[in-house]
């Protein structure tokens, strides 16, 4: 090997590892910090490498192929002029008796895998200073024995300033670990630290049969809305009020991390049973509900919690906080300000929708979905005057898959955007081969709900435009249906948008009117053509003179404000003929028609029915 390019006034660094890409991060690390490092990946090549050019400082794994580290660190503590040169392993290997053999074959110090830089760093740093000062001391000893007297007070200030320079090293060292462990905003400890005190507990619980514990994880509700409207001083001021409050819900032994985000972790110790850890939930909650009095606003602010129970049957730590995490997002979905224990059930239920979520993206690739067609039915000349689309999954080993089940992840993945465009694509194709082919009294419409995720993308229109034009259909027979949450999310944003169908003729219907909370100054602000009157309704039109009041008042806004009035969910004659009563322009339901593929439409329709 050539060693020509190698710097003299540097200090020199050989690592020993058999795995390139280890080498490779350790030398970049240390070679930008002004070290000479050089490489080997075997116990020959470390060798021929130490009697060439000794080094001031050797880095060495202990899992090597033929000689182990311990048998290389032996060896060079055999030979006279290597037997000085400080020795750090570095492994992967973290049980206490790979460590204290490490030490006893001769090495320093002892760092295990996966290491932060700054450790590495700070390790070599003290190690070299160290050796430094070993040779200075025995450079100053061997002029001692011939000017002892003389330079008795030089050299007590020498291992005055290089004791000086040790202690500073340290002190650096423990300052620099602390960082690494400890969240900056807060100084709460971060995710690693966490970590690491969960596997004591978890340990603990292996070893003492009375200790028991508990994990909590808590996700601010609504902080985002926080942080995008008061922007993120305001946020991080936020972060640091909330910690304190759910650190006056603790005790002294309780640990308290900032996971991430808006994310805390909770580590509740030496408890009798889970009541004690629901008990702390409970308060957390309710400080959490009370003002937050920051420096310039007054903000609310509360969280969702999960809880797991500490089990010594856990092998990770991580997967306490993963089930944690998961008991989490089941008491976000029963609401806002919600704890949630978690049971192994709710486990196999994540297990179960991370396989819908992958069958989804394989469902989108493969084109395995359906668009089924529901009737909507005049109720002044009794016939079909449209269908409403809905989409169905073929699965290809469940079969049809209900849409309450897999809309909800499509909506969480994003993957509602792509199944919606195709819907609409494919209904505005059917919709003109129908029109072309078939003789109606009135042009026949097509109605597509619409998902709030796809108002977010910034194209809709033109895409909506593209599917008109190739399908040559008249746009003032498309309807797309929209929920109350679409016009709640961002009003301006989404008028525009409406606007700008509207202006095309298509028409607006709002779904599942009065299960939302839209008023009717919103209802006033948007260009909607119909209000879709939900199933629930209609099913309790019966009932009692309460709710046979709602149904009325409902056709009575719709018409007043000049739009449609539709009735979904119709099963019974009396419902209908309740429905024709009360002035109510169109319905559908199971009376008419279940959803149905397009070649019992097709069938349907030359039927032509009057009810």
């Amino acid at each position: 090997m050539n060693y020509d390019h190698l710097d003299p006034d540097k200090k020199d660094i050989l690592i020993v590892d058999d795995m390139a890409d280890n080498l490779r991060v350790l030398s970049s690390i240390l070679t930008r910090e002004g070290y000479n490092v050089r490489k080997a990946l075997n116990w020959q090549m470390a060798l021929t490498a130490t009697q060439t050019v000794l080094p001031d400082l050797i880095l060495l794994d202990i899992m090597m192929p033929e000689v182990d580290g311990y048998e290389i660190c032996q060896t060079l503590k055999a030979w006279e002029l290597t037997a000085d040169i400080p020795v750090i392993f570095i492994s992967a290997l973290d049980d206490v008796f790979d460590k204290v053999k490490a030490f006893k074959v001769g090495g320093v110090d002892y760092i295990t895998k996966p290491f932060e830089f700054q450790e590495v760093l700070v390790r070599v740093q003290n190690q070299l200073a160290l050796r430094s000062a070993r040779l200075e001391i025995l450079k100053l000893n061997i002029e001692l024995e011939h000017r002892v007297k003389q330079r008795t007070e030089e050299l007590e200030k020498a291992l005055q300033k290089l004791q000086q320079e040790i202690n500073s090293r340290q002190k650096l060292q423990s300052q620099l670990l602390d960082i690494a462990l400890h969240d900056s905003l807060t100084g709460l400890p971060n995710r690693v630290l966490f970590i690491r005190r969960l596997e004591n507990a978890l340990n603990r619980a292996k070893q003492e049969s009375s200790y028991q514990f508990a994990v909590l994880f808590l996700d601010c509700d609504r902080f985002k809305v926080v942080n995008d409207s008061l922007g993120h001083p305001v946020g991080d001021e936020l972060l640091i009020a909330i910690a304190r409050r759910l650190q006056a819900c603790l005790i002294p032994i309780d640990t308290l991390a900032r996971l991430g985000g808006d994310e805390f972790g909770i580590l509740l110790e030496n408890i009798t049973d889970i009541n004690i850890a629901i008990q702390v939930a409970e308060r957390i909650l309710q400080q959490l509900s009370l003002a937050f009095k920051l420096s310039r606003y007054e903000v609310f602010m509360n969280a969702s919690i999960g809880i797991s129970w500490g089990n010594k049957n856990y092998e990770r730590p991580e997967y306490l906080l993963r089930d944690a995490d998961t008991a989490m997002y089941r008491a976000k979905a029963q609401g806002r300000a919600k704890y949630h224990v978690f049971n192994p059930a709710m486990h196999q239920e994540a297990i179960q929708l991370l396989e819908l979520e992958n069958d989804l993206r394989r469902a989108v690739e493969r084109q395995e979905f359906l668009v089924y067609y529901q009737p909507i039915v005049s109720l002044t000349t009794g016939r079909i005057s449209g269908f409403e689309a809905l989409v169905r999954w073929q699965h290809p080993i469940r079969g049809l898959v209900s849409p309450t089940e897999f809309i909800p992840v499509a909506e969480e993945t994003g993957l509602i955007n792509v199944i919606n465009t195709w819907v609409l694509q494919s209904a505005c194709h059917q919709l003109s081969i129908w029109q072309h082919h078939l003789v109606t009294p009135e042009p026949l419409t097509i109605s597509v709900n619409l998902s709030a995720r796809l108002f977010l993308q910034p194209n809709l229109v033109e895409q909506i435009d593209r599917i008109i034009y190739e399908n040559k259909i008249n746009p003032a027979y498309l309807e797309l249906e929209i929920t109350e949450s679409v016009i709640m999310e961002n009003t301006n944003a989404i008028k525009i948008i409406l606007q700008q169908l509207k202006q095309r003729k298509i028409k607006l219907i709002m779904d599942d009117f009065g299960t939302g909370y839209s008023s009717l100054s919103y209802l006033h602000s948007f260009p909607l053509n119909a209000l879709k009157i939900d199933k629930s309704f209609v099913k309790r039109m019966q009932e009692n003179k309460e709710n046979m009041g709602l149904v009325p008042a409902m056709i009575g806004i719709a018409n007043s404000m000049g739009m449609s009035a539709i009735a979904e969910g119709v099963e019974t004659q009396e419902q209908l003929a309740q429905l024709r009563s009360l002035n109510c322009n169109f319905a559908q339901g199971y009376l008419f028609s279940q959803p149905i593929e397009q070649q019992l439409a097709l069938k349907l329709l030359t039927s032509a029915p009057q009810w």
